[in-house]
């Protein structure tokens, strides 16, 4: 599975309203630069997410946008999902069946359902809350080693 820039920018767009989650909504403009892609192009991202229901609107002076349930409720599958389509990293292995007329023969496809099974359970296990967690340890860290310090997990 390759992901494009699409599910990537995505992806990580969703970690940051995770982070900010409780904190009222974020201004595509603020998430926009946080990724350092266009405002337009973040735009197409969370219209596809809106129309998942991951992420709601807020119009008005205090408006921009936030996750439509907790963190720890959405899983990075569905974020992708709603992204990329498919998590697939074969046609062979999707839902969608390809067209491979060598697929009840192949000696490999075993080892890409298997693949493919694992790649699923990962990005049904991990939630938003988690990769926030993740993020927020990697930041500390980070900060720890521009200071000299060592950083506290």
């Amino acid at each position: 599975m390759k992901l494009s820039t699409r599910g990537r920018y995505g992806l990580k767009a969703m970690v940051d309203l995770a982070v900010n989650y409780g904190g009222g909504t974020m201004a595509i403009n603020a998430l926009a630069a946080q990724q350092g892609i266009s405002d337009a192009y973040l735009e197409q991202l969370i219209a596809a997410l809106r129309k998942a229901e991951l992420v709601i609107s807020v119009r008005g002076a205090q408006g921009g946008y936030k996750l439509s349930r907790p963190p720890q409720d959405i899983n990075v599958g569905d974020v992708l999902r709603a992204l990329e389509g498919s998590t697939a990293m074969l046609d062979c292995v999707g839902d969608v069946r390809g067209d491979c007329s060598n697929m009840c023969a192949c000696s490999a496809r075993p080892l890409w359902l298997k693949l493919q099974n694992r790649i699923d359970e990962v990005l049904s296990a991990t939630t938003l809350h988690d990769m926030a967690e993740d993020y927020k340890t990697q930041l500390r860290h980070l900060q720890a080693s521009s200071a000299g310090t060592p950083a506290k997990s």
